[in-house]
This record gives structure tokens, C-alpha cells and sequence, in this order.
């Protein structure tokens, strides 16, 4: 299922002085049978957003279409039949505590007048899906966080949505719990060919599950794009950010570490085989400029190696322009901290960027 957003806005107590543009004019492209991250901070509109395009609410102005069908202006009923085609999957789980694992996921298979028998048959199927046959008849209290979004993942896909919404879905748990979560969504897309629109403040998350992102900050799309792309060419101000306390706080062995907060006027980022390559021992060998690596590290994005590092590039500006030149021949993409810093070397990474859009 394919969503496109055309320049929705939402505002909050519109008409007076506590006014909120919580979704400013965003549009966008979700391709189907994809997982498809929005990342912003709090308070960057990312949960309004996503309730717009769920159609919990409906845009002040701009369009929702799924499939190239406008759905954001039907009547009440056939937002609530169309609602009940989505799936939903929240931070704190949101499931009855009266009612067994089992009875949690059957749920919306009664609202929908499915019959015991099939809602029945269909429990045990999803029970089997998320890993948690022997749980039918737990109490909700006596499982982990683990389970317990284990089993909100299984009755959200009770009623065979054909988009999946985890607003959220992981902030609630341990890094290990977490990697094991994004593995079964991961698992369930491509088993259901399910689109799958994940909303979060974790670059974590992004960076292990998503394929596509969009960057919201006040209520605007600032970047989107391939994760991999998002990870060698930030683009965005908001974006940089979130690299930079991915690398300042690793959550797993694979993450960067940043052994110093004082300098690092480049950062470096390499892709695939250039990560095993001694590129700057031989940037030494041939150019007089001196570095020194103050962080660094390999992650993993869709099996393939992206490194990083955060380092001190010092030299005259002909010796600093020729080490740039040398560095992107090697296909390396070189990001000064501070742009203008250094103005030649500055103005190269930018034709660089240009150079790398127009392809």
C-alpha cells in the first residue's frame, strides 16, 4: 500500500495566542511493501503526523491517499471501515489487563464480527508468528515487556492490515529487547509484504530497521531519503544531530564511540570495502596535513559497512585542499563541522554534495 501525503497541516487551538503548526505543509512519497521511518525529536510533530496519515485525525489542509485514493475526507463510517484495515503498535502497549494474551489479540477480530471458531484459528497463527505459543492464557501482568509487545504486535495484525503503524513501538525496552523487536517486524514485512511506517526519536532504530526516512523538525520534512543516504550525506542541521549523539552514545558493540568532545573539525565517512582500506595511512605517506581520530566506528545498514570518523584535519589551506581532493578520489565523504571553517575546503565538500544530488 502506497501512502502519499500532500502538504497536510495541522494546527492546535488555532485562533489563539497558544496556537500550535504541530504538521506544517508536509509532503510526502511512502512507497508500499517497504518500512519507512519518520525520526524527529519530541515535539517535533512526528505523532501528530502519523495520527493524520492513521486517520485518527484529519488535516486541517492537503490530502492523504493510499494507493492514489483520497482517504482523509471520507464520511465517519468509512473512516472507522477504513481504519480498521491499519495496524497500530504503541510505546506502552495499550492492551486490556482483564483479558488473557490470547483474548488481547482476539479483540479486534471481535469487533469486526469475525466468528469464534475463525478468530480462534487465527489467534494461534499469530501466537506462533511472534514466538509466543505456550502464552495464550497468561495474565497480561505476568509477561515482559518483551511479550507483552509481542502480543500488541500480534493483534495488530489480527484483521491482515495492509499497513502496519509502531508509533514509537521500542522506546519502552531494552537495547537487546529492542534489536529482537525490530528483527520480527523486519520478519513480518517481508512476510506479509506489509507497508510498515515506523515513528521515532531512536537513530538506532532507523538504522536497523528502516530502508527509507523522513526527518521531521517543527512540523516540517528538513531530509529523506535511503537510510544510507541519510548516514554518508546528512543534509540537515537536525539530521547531523541525531548522527552525532548516535555516535557520542552507543547503545550496541557495532556503534560508534567518541573518545574525546574536544575538536574533530571533519568528519569522514567511508562505504563497503573503503572501511578495510588504509586510506589515511596513505593520506599520511603523501600529503604533509596532520589528523588526529577522536571517534569512530563500523555500523551495519542493510548488511553493508558504513564507518565513520571524527577527526582534526590541520595543514595550510593548499595542503588541506589537496588532502580533501585525495580523500574524495578514495570515494570518501568529508564533512567539516563547522561549515566555512575551512573556505576552500568548505566549498569542495559542497560541489561534492551538488555533485552527489545531481546523480
Amino acid at each position: 500500500m502506497e501512502i502519499t501525503l500532500s502538504n497536510l497541516t495541522k494546527v492546535y487551538d488555532s485562533g489563539t495566542e497558544k496556537a500550535v503548526r504541530a504538521v506544517n505543509g508536509v509532503s510526502l512519497q511512502i512507497p508500499s511493501n517497504t518500512i519507512f521511518g519518520i525520526i524527529g525529536k519530541s515535539g517535533a510533530g512526528k505523532s501528530s503526523l502519523v495520527r493524520l496519515i492513521s486517520l485518527l485525525e484529519r488535516p486541517d489542509s492537503g490530502q492523504v491517499l493510499y494507493d492514489g485514493v483520497r482517504v482523509d475526507d471520507l464520511d465517519e463510517r468509512g473512516l472507522m471501515m477504513r481504519r480498521r484495515r491499519l495496524g497500530m503498535i504503541f510505546q506502552n502497549f495499550n492492551l486490556f489487563s482483564s483479558r488473557t494474551a490470547g483474548q488481547n489479540i482476539a479483540y479486534p477480530l471481535e469487533i469486526n464480527g469475525i466468528d469464534r471458531l475463525t478468530a480462534a484459528k487465527r489467534v494461534k497463527e499469530l501466537l506462533e508468528l511472534v514466538g509466543l505459543s505456550d502464552r495464550e492464557d497468561a495474565p497480561i501482568s505476568t509477561l515482559s515487556g518483551g511479550q507483552k509487545q509481542r502480543i500488541a504486535i500480534a493483534r495488530a495484525l489480527a484483521v491482515r492490515p495492509d499497513i502496519l503503524f509502531c508509533d514509537e513501538a521500542t522506546s519502552a525496552l531494552d537495547p537487546q529487547t529492542t534489536g529482537a523487536i525490530l528483527d520480527l517486524i523486519r520478519r513480518i514485512q517481508q512476510q506479509m509484504n506489509l507497508t510498515v511506517v515506523m515513528i521515532t526519536h531512536q537513530m538506532e532504530v532507523v538504522r536497523d530497521a528502516c530502508r527509507q526516512v523522513a526527518v521531521i523538525s517543527e512540523g516540517k520534512v528538513v531530509e529523506q531519503g535511503s537510510v544510507e543516504d541519510l548516514f554518508m550525506h546528512p543534509q540537515s542541521a537536525a539530521t547531523r544531530d541525531f548522527l552525532s549523539r548516535l555516535t557520542q552514545q552507543p547503545q550496541k558493540a557495532d556503534a560508534l564511540v567518541r573518545w574525546s568532545e574536544n575538536g574533530g573539525n571533519y568528519t569522514l565517512r567511508f562505504r563497503g570495502k573503503l572501511t578495510d582500506e588504509p586510506v589515511l595511512c596513505r593520506l599520511a605517506r603523501s600529503n604533509s596535513v596532520d589528523f588526529n581520530i577522536l571517534g569512530g566506528g563500523i555500523q551495519y545498514l542493510s548488511g553493508e559497512k558504513i564507518g565513520t570518523l571524527v577527526a582534526d584535519l590541520c595543514g595550510t589551506p593548499s595542503e588541506l585542499d589537496a588532502a580533501l581532493k585525495y580523500l574524495r578520489s578514495e570515494g570518501i565523504v568529508v564533512e567539516p563541522a563547522v561549515p566555512g571553517e575551512t573556505d576552500s575546503a568548505a566549498s569542495d565538500v559542497e560541489k561534492e554534495r551538488m555533485s552527489h544530488d545531481e546523480l
